[in-house]
């Protein structure tokens, strides 16, 4: 079993005057101290929208030259498939110690929200990501399987749990009435119930076994892409892709959902964690919006999902998403997250899904159980 020796992340938020590989460099150096060594002999960078050479520009100025470093690319889970391709790395015996690093600066790019793709379907129709769980968000409603004001809470709770994380781009105590009177985005979802544009990094120091009590095991792992979407699942878009690749990993794991302590889940919007909790099997279908109107996601509650804030109060650098929520259930597991800290956190789960080419069940999913 492959094993974290330490992570480290940027400040996130709407960072202008800095750039991604500056942003790099800070995550890698706090990985590297936090490691307590900076003697990697690969690394694997995820970015989405990073210039050419990005990752080298991060790393060269530390002294990572000469190694192998390659750039992932896969949508919003690449910071998290750097990760699944380190651990793949170091268990097969190529390498000891990788870097996992994934980084963005996103307002260099985009003012308001990141233009569709015109070279895809959808995105040549005008339908962004934000339409797309808008649309998943309707279906719910219309179902019966979630209300507006349960779709709010889970926005209440993570700006509410981002009030302990000091390196969040947006804290808050907001109530159900100020999420659901915020701005309409994409009808159902409200201002508050969207990811913001952010810049950031976050990185990891994966590694062989070296006996380090603190030391956080990647206990399962997996990678899917999405299937053709050919309209005869049940089920919304990205539901059966999270399931499956969740599946997986717990059974690599050789656990299953009920032994896991919190979550860190992709919630770029409030319907993306409901649909995820219920498709990872941590919720009971139809009780993702209940269970987070009932404290049951909360912390303090049975099961904390994104104590960190999520990427609804954390922020959401595509590119960096991943491996920040990694870093956040490393700091759970080691008693290190202070005031948002999970008592008695042994076991954790990172779920990264990143969508947007028409016809397919999502670009791409990361699940990790890590403990």
């Amino acid at each position: 079993m492959s094993v974290i020796y330490g992570v480290g992340t940027s400040m996130f938020g709407r960072q202008t005057g800095t750039t991604a590989h500056v942003l790099g460099q800070q995550a890698v150096i706090e990985a590297f101290a936090d490691a307590g060594t900076k003697d990697v002999q690969a690394a694997f960078v995820g970015s989405v929208f990073g210039a050419s050479g990005v990752a080298q520009r991060a790393l060269h100025p530390l002294g990572l030259g000469g190694i192998p470093i390659i750039t992932i690319e896969n949508a919003c889970a690449s910071g998290t498939t750097a990760l699944h391709e380190a651990h793949v790395a170091v268990e097969s015996g190529r390498f000891d110690r990788v870097l996992a690093l994934g980084l963005e600066h996103m307002t260099g790019r985009f003012r308001g929200g990141i233009h569709p793709e015109r070279t895809d379907v959808d995105g040549a129709s005008g339908l962004g990501l934000p339409g797309v769980y808008a649309m998943a968000a309707s279906r719910f409603l219309a179902d019966g399987r979630v209300t507006e004001a349960e779709l709010a809470a889970v926005s209440v709770k993570n700006h509410r749990h981002a009030l302990g994380n000091e390196r969040a781009q947006y804290r808050g105590d907001y109530t159900i009435e100020q999420v659901l009177e915020s701005a309409m985005i994409a009808d159902p979802l409200t201002l508050l119930q969207c990811c913001p544009i952010s810049d950031g990094a976050a990185a990891a120091v994966v590694g062989v076994d070296r006996g380090v009590g603190t030391d956080v095991g990647i206990r399962g792992i997996a990678l899917r892409s999405g299937g053709l979407w050919d309209h005869l699942s049940p089920h919304v878009w990205g539901f059966d892709l999270v399931r499956a690749t969740a599946h997986e990993a717990f059974q690599r794991a050789g656990l299953a959902p009920t032994d896991v302590d919190l979550a860190e889940v992709h919630d770029a919007f409030t319907i993306g964690e409901v649909v995820t909790t219920e498709a990872m099997g941590l919720v009971a279908e139809g009780d993702g919006g209940p269970a987070a109107a009932r404290g049951v996601t909360a912390l303090g509650g049975g099961l904390p999902v994104n104590p960190s804030g999520g990427l609804l109060s954390r922020g959401h650098p595509l590119g960096a998403t991943g491996l920040a929520q990694v870093a956040e259930v490393v700091w759970q597991l080691q008693g290190r997250a202070g005031a948002r800290q999970v008592e008695g956190a042994r076991v954790g789960v990172v779920e990264t899904m990143g969508g947007g080419v028409a016809g397919i069940d999502g670009n791409g999913c990361v699940v990790a159980v890590l403990g």
